[in-house]
C-alpha cells in the first residue's frame, strides 16, 4: 500500500511539472532608453504573463519604480512556441500594445503593435 502510495504521489509532481508552458522562467529583456530588465514569465490562469523582477542599467542593477509590474500579459498559448492576442507595456514611454511572442530554444521574440506596424526585441533566457 505504502509502494503505491509513493508511486501516486511521484506521478502527480512529474505530471505537474511535464504541464509547464516552456516560456516559463526569467528572461532578459533588450536595453530600450538606456535600460534592461529581467522579465519572470508565468501562467496567469490559462494565459501567459511577464512581471518586471529586476532592472539594468549602464551603472548595474537598479531599483527601479517598474519592478513588480506587469510588462506582458493575457498572451495565449496556441502551441508551437507562439503566443498570442496578449498586451505589453513599454515602461520608456508607458505605453500599452497588443502584443505576440514566438519562442524558439532560448530566444523569445517579443512584438508590440499598433495597427500593421510591429516594433520587437529578442529576449533570452536569464540563467
Amino acid at each position: 500500500m505504502l509502494k503505491r502510495l509513493a508511486a501516486a504521489a511521484a506521478l502527480a509532481l512529474t505530471a505537474g511539472a511535464a504541464s509547464a508552458d516552456p516560456v516559463e522562467g526569467m528572461w532578459k529583456t533588450e536595453v530600450d532608453d538606456g535600460a534592461y530588465a529581467i522579465v519572470r514569465i508565468a501562467p496567469c490562469g490559462a494565459k501567459i504573463c511577464g512581471t518586471i523582477a529586476r532592472t539594468f542599467n549602464s551603472g548595474g542593477e537598479y531599483k527601479s519604480p517598474s519592478i513588480g509590474k506587469a510588462l506582458v500579459w493575457d498572451m495565449e498559448p496556441p502551441g508551437g512556441g507562439a503566443y498570442a492576442n496578449g498586451k505589453i507595456w513599454r515602461p520608456s514611454n508607458d505605453k500599452v500594445y497588443k502584443s505576440k511572442m514566438q519562442m524558439s530554444g532560448d530566444n523569445l521574440k517579443v512584438s508590440g503593435c499598433i495597427g500593421p506596424i510591429c516594433l520587437g526585441q529578442n529576449w533570452t533566457r536569464a540563467r
